[in-house]
């Protein structure tokens, strides 16, 4: 799933209710790709690939803990 800005224009309702959603699917084993300038959402990912001024900048895979954003952070 290409997922570009998913929770841009949400509140934080809507964004947690997505983010679950997302997280289901990636316990189904689907391959996400979320794009976000949004430090918050991509906290919760298992790897993130940072781009500055359109090139790879960083390429970090993280200890996934399995935790949802949930609007307080």
């Amino acid at each position: 799933m290409l997922a570009d800005e998913p929770t841009g224009n949400l509140d934080s309702a809507a964004t947690l209710e997505v983010l679950r959603l997302f997280e289901e699917l990636r316990v189904a084993g689907q391959t996400l790709v979320v794009v976000t300038h949004d430090a918050r959402i991509g906290a919760v990912a298992d790897r993130v690939i940072a781009m500055r001024d359109g090139a790879f900048a960083d390429d970090n895979r993280l200890a996934s803990t399995g935790t949802v954003y949930d609007g307080r952070r």
